[in-house]
Order: C-alpha cells, then sequence, then structure tokens
C-alpha cells in the first residue's frame, strides 16, 4: 500500500486585483479611466513534504497565505507555477456551511453531505442514522434546516463534516460546533478525528493548539516560508518577531 503523503515544489499562486489612482472627480470626467489590474502573489515558491503520521500546523498573521496554501493542498486553487503530488485521499474541512440545502431536512442534508464527502455510496444509509444520533436533533431533524436555531444548525453542519475517516485531513482553524451544551462532544470528536488522519493539516493563531496537536509548525509570512521545523522553536521565534516590531 503506497505511504500518504503531501508533496508540494515550488508552488506560487498569484490573483488579480484592481483599483482606481484617480479621485472621485477626476473620474466624472474622463470615462477613459479604468480600473488597472494588479496583480498580488498569494504564495511565492513553496515547496513542502509532509508524509504519513506527520501533524503540521500552519501559522502566520492574516494575509500571509494560510487559507491559500490550505486550498491548493485540496485542489480548490491551481498553482500558476510549480507542482503538487498527493498520495491519498483529502478532507478538507473549511467550511461548515458549504453544501447545506436549506430547503431540505436534516436528514435529507445528513445524507446530501456525506455524499459530497465522498462517503461510499453503499454505506450512506448506515451512516446516516449514526450522524442523525449524534447531533441530538432528534425530531427536528425532519424539519426543513431553515427553520433550525444557530445552535441547532452548528450541530448537524459539525456532525456532517466530521463524519469521515481522514486520510488527508485539511483544517482551516480547529472548528467547533458553536453550541456551549455541545462544546464537550465536539471537542472529543475533533481529537479522535485528528488521530485517525494519516496526515493533518491546520492553520491556526493559537499557539496552545499547535504545540498539543503539531510536532512540526510551518510559519508563513507575506506568502512564502519563514522557518518549518519543531513547533515549540517555530513558535517561540513567531511570537519573538511580533516583540520586535
Amino acid at each position: 500500500m503506497t505511504k500518504k503523503s503531501l508533496i508540494l515544489e515550488n508552488v506560487s499562486v498569484e490573483f488579480e486585483t484592481t483599483s482606481k489612482e484617480a479621485t472621485a472627480s477626476k473620474q466624472r470626467f474622463n470615462f477613459f479611466n479604468r480600473p488597472k489590474k494588479q496583480v498580488v502573489k498569494a504564495l511565492n515558491n513553496i515547496s513542502i513534504e509532509i508524509n504519513e503520521g506527520e501533524r503540521v500546523g500552519i501559522l502566520g498573521l492574516n494575509g500571509a497565505g494560510k487559507s491559500t496554501l490550505l486550498r491548493v493542498m485540496a485542489g480548490i486553487y491551481r498553482p500558476h507555477k510549480g507542482k503538487i503530488q498527493i498520495n491519498g485521499h483529502v478532507n478538507p474541512m473549511f467550511e461548515l456551511a458549504t453544501g447545506v440545502e436549506f430547503e431540505m431536512t436534516g436528514w435529507e442534508n445528513i445524507a446530501l453531505r456525506a455524499q459530497l464527502l465522498g462517503i461510499n455510496h453503499e454505506k450512506i444509509p448506515e451512516i446516516v442514522p449514526v450522524i442523525g444520533e449524534f447531533t441530538e436533533l432528534g425530531e427536528f431533524l425532519n424539519y426543513p434546516v431553515k427553520t433550525y436555531s444557530s445552535g441547532m444548525f452548528a450541530r448537524l453542519a459539525f456532525a456532517v463534516s466530521t463524519a469521515i475517516d481522514p486520510e488527508i485531513l485539511l483544517l482551516d482553524e480547529i472548528v467547533g460546533a458553536g453550541d456551549l451544551q455541545f462544546e464537550d462532544k465536539a471537542a472529543k470528536r475533533m481529537n479522535e478525528l485528528i488521530e485517525k488522519g494519516s496526515i493533518i493539516v491546520f492553520t491556526s493563531h493559537n499557539m496552545h493548539l499547535l504545540e498539543k496537536y503539531c510536532e512540526r509548525t510551518i510559519w508563513l509570512k507575506k506568502g512564502e516560508i519563514v522557518m518549518d521545523g519543531d513547533t515549540p522553536n517555530v513558535t517561540k521565534a513567531y511570537i519573538s518577531s511580533k516583540a520586535t516590531v
């Protein structure tokens, strides 16, 4: 059996934006004043190799390229330069609400989301009642999701998003159920999910979580790798850099 791995070689990602240099008053008299295109390099020449059994944290300020990096690993963004090699099934967990249909019932949404997560079609009838029980929503699963409170919706979304047996798990921040009464159960599920994953990569601003779950952490700044190494060393350097700014 091929070992799970995730390899990026000299990966760069660019986004196009527009800006107007002229003032509003000038624009009223200049019909040829059009927005100028600018290219923002979100990732610049990133090379990373992550192998089976590794739990890797991604650290950096907002705008450093953390989420972009995860989305490249998930295949959502294609790099403008460089190569990606993935051995194993990637399970991204970014937005809990993705794929939820508000006009459909809780049960229908569970079945739909299971398909989106790549769960084997034959296993869906077996797993749907298990997910439903985990939500603790009872008869409300028969109602359209649009009738749910925010806490009920969070329970449903969290339950179906975490009902996977991940090979390569990508997390944009450690997610929770958003419900205080459900918090302990959600935390236990996340711990189980992380333990099951052959490879875990997640972004976080929380140094405690990084040191708890990850032996290795990558520090990004302006789309480039500043440091890649043991988590305590990387977080210490990161904190020191912020103190000197």
